[in-house]
């Protein structure tokens, strides 16, 4: 069974208030706000936002980073695309799944943030992360080739098997195995994606009782880019999340697209 970080109904709490859903919605508009630029848009106290934003926090609908003396806010989509993945995807037509995604192309702020938290250890985490067979479960069927896991070597995103069909490339930043890999990508499944460039992912793996939260972040994008390049995050996550719970791979229309 796939576990909910703090539970499906903390969700589903979360996001019948209206003010809770408005946040979400600034959020959508303009990713990674402030608290002071959050609550000037609301007829309360600050106080009440801070609230209302601990209650995101908490159902995973809201993470936070740190940028200097600034606390940033993101919204985080994919405790939404779990519920979909639970209730939904069996019976919506592949246009029902692509329309459902949170669509943050218009967003201003190209640095994207989710967040999700998966019942494993994190060598097993680690090693569903740098496998190529085993990412290909859940990467839309493309998995991750280099020759050696060092800071400064080059991959290559295969799908169908080493040097079939090539969906992106880049090189390795960081690696503080098993907790926090950074790379650099370039992608190549469109040419729209490909024609943004390179931009950067982080992954960050932290211990927490008997589950791994993983952070991922995608930054370096141009203002304004192309939701390709990014939009396809809460689906993967979802994907890795299932695939190390329960073993099973998600029918998801696109979860393995290029298989």
């Amino acid at each position: 069974m796939v576990t909910y970080p703090g539970g499906v109904d903390e969700v589903f709490r979360a996001l019948a208030d209206p003010t809770r859903r408005s946040l979400l919605d600034e959020l959508y508009r303009e990713d990674g706000q402030t608290l002071h630029a959050l609550a000037a848009r609301f007829d309360m106290t600050r106080f009440g936002v801070m609230k209302h934003l601990a209650a995101l926090e908490d159902a995973g609908l809201v993470v936070t980073t740190r940028r200097g003396r600034e606390k940033l806010h993101f919204l985080n989509p994919v405790p939404i695309r779990l519920v979909h993945d639970r209730w939904v995807h069996k019976y919506a037509e592949p246009w029902a799944a692509a329309l459902s995604e949170l669509k943050e192309g218009l967003e201003t702020t190209m640095e994207k943030v989710f967040e999700i938290y998966i019942r494993t250890t994190p060598e097993r985490l680690w090693d569903a992360l740098t496998d190529p067979e085993v990412r290909a479960k859940y990467n839309f069927g493309a998995g991750i080739y280099t020759d050696a896991w060092t800071a400064g070597s080059a991959y290559k995103m295969w799908a169908r098997g080493e040097g079939g069909f090539l969906l992106g490339e880049g090189e390795i930043l960081e690696v503080d195995q098993p907790w926090r890999l950074v790379q650099t990508m370039r992608a190549h499944f469109s040419p729209e994606a490909e024609a943004e460039g390179t931009s950067r992912v982080t992954w960050e793996i932290e211990q927490i009782e008997d589950s791994c939260r993983l952070r991922v972040t995608h930054d370096q994008m141009r203002e304004g880019a192309n939701e390709q390049l990014y939009g396809g995050w809460p689906m993967i996550l979802s994907g890795l999340k299932t695939w190390l719970e329960t073993g099973e791979l998600l029918t998801t229309p696109g979860s393995l697209l290029y298989t």
